[in-house]
């Protein structure tokens, strides 16, 4: 059984990191096309430029691109682990300890979720794959002529 599971284990983080990034990239188009429900659920748009939520729209909207896409994914991952972890500690957390109260269970979650890709990968289905493989065989030195 551990066998089985072990040999899922590409496709399992692949189908993570994908969910993990569309769910992201969802609430920066929210917040700055006011898709979805908008910005906080308001329905609208963030102001352009406004310090700190339309950059983490910005950040949300890139990196959870990237991260659906599996290009850049332990960079772009890094960043929104980063983000998240800023809008906790800075937003959230001052006004109550625990996330349950203070309304940072989205932020503590995409954070610890991004780490792990940070040091996972993409997995299977990314783009990254797709150019390592593609990289690796450029670098292939060209077959040798039989001797006959």
């Amino acid at each position: 059984m551990t066998g089985r599971l072990n040999s899922a284990q590409p496709y399992a983080l692949g189908l993570y990191r994908i969910v993990v990034g569309l769910l992201f990239l969802c609430h920066g188009a929210a917040s700055l096309f006011g898709v979805l429900g908008g910005a906080a659920g308001t329905g609208g748009t963030l102001e352009a430029g406004s310090w700190p939520g339309w950059y983490a729209a910005v950040i949300q909207l890139v990196c959870g691109s990237l991260v659906l896409l599996g290009l850049g994914t332990r960079g772009a991952a890094f960043l929104a682990a980063g983000s998240m972890a800023y809008a906790y500690f800075k937003v959230h957390q001052p006004t109550a300890l625990w996330p349950m109260e203070n309304g940072g269970e989205a932020a503590a979650m995409f954070s610890w979720a991004f780490l792990l890709l940070v040091f996972t990968g993409s997995g299977a289905f990314g783009l990254d794959r797709l150019f390592a493989k593609r990289s690796t065989e450029e670098r292939k030195p060209a077959a040798e002529p039989v001797a006959v």
